[in-house]
């Protein structure tokens, strides 16, 4: 999974998923990141989002990839291995690449999302005020900054509609990322569920004997 799947400054964040989930229109997009303004040349991650689930599919330039299903309600990550047919389960939050998902988040109160800052971030000195409505790629958000306690600031733009963030934006370095073909409309159900010719990695032996 790309390392620079979301910015530093909202890797920071707590992930805002853990809250109750509220109705929301299912879609799916492309995460497109860009590096001091320019895109990477890493294939685009692919997010598919619904009800209580979320599905972030990854592809590797070596050819290589895998896909992580985070369970809001279950408060759990399955990570899928597709080479192996195989799968690891993990409490939300743990796991390969949890880090990198915490910037692909569902938001409760999109106009006041700063009020859930305290109970979410374990990060002291770390502030969220939100700057009001915008528009990215002809979509209506609401944009919030985030300042960490060195000092370093970002943005992030959360769109009302999905209840998601559409744009994020390290203004300290200039990385930046944004939802690109973004479709709204349901998403099919076997996304978010484990192929049944899967086996569970033995994670007690790392895999060596799947059950």
């Amino acid at each position: 999974m790309n390392k620079r799947c979301t910015s530093s400054i909202i890797l920071l964040m707590a992930c805002f998923a853990t809250t109750a989930v509220f109705a929301q229109e299912d879609f799916s997009a492309n995460v497109v990141n860009q590096r001091a303004g320019k895109p990477t040349t890493s294939t685009p991650t692919r997010l598919y989002v619904t009800k209580d689930k979320m599905r972030v599919d990854s592809n590797e330039a070596n050819g290589h990839g895998g896909s992580a299903i985070i369970n809001f309600s279950k408060q759990t990550t399955i990570v899928l291995m597709p080479e192996h047919k195989m799968y690891m389960e993990f409490p939300q939050g743990q796991g390969p690449g949890a880090q990198r998902l915490q910037g692909l988040f569902r938001v409760g109160d999109v106009d006041n999302a700063c009020a859930e800052w305290p109970k979410l971030t374990n990060k002291p000195g770390t502030k969220c005020r939100k700057i009001g409505s915008d528009t990215v790629n002809g979509r209506s958000t609401v944009k919030y900054e985030a300042t960490s306690e060195d000092g370093k600031s970002g943005n992030f733009w959360i769109d009302p509609k999905i209840r998601f963030p559409i744009k994020w934006q390290d203004t300290s370095d200039g990385n930046s990322g944004e939802l690109q073909d973004i479709k709204e409309g349901s998403q099919p159900s076997s996304l978010f569920e484990i192929p049944s010719d899967y086996q569970k990695m033995d994670m007690g032996n790392m895999g060596a004997h799947p059950h």
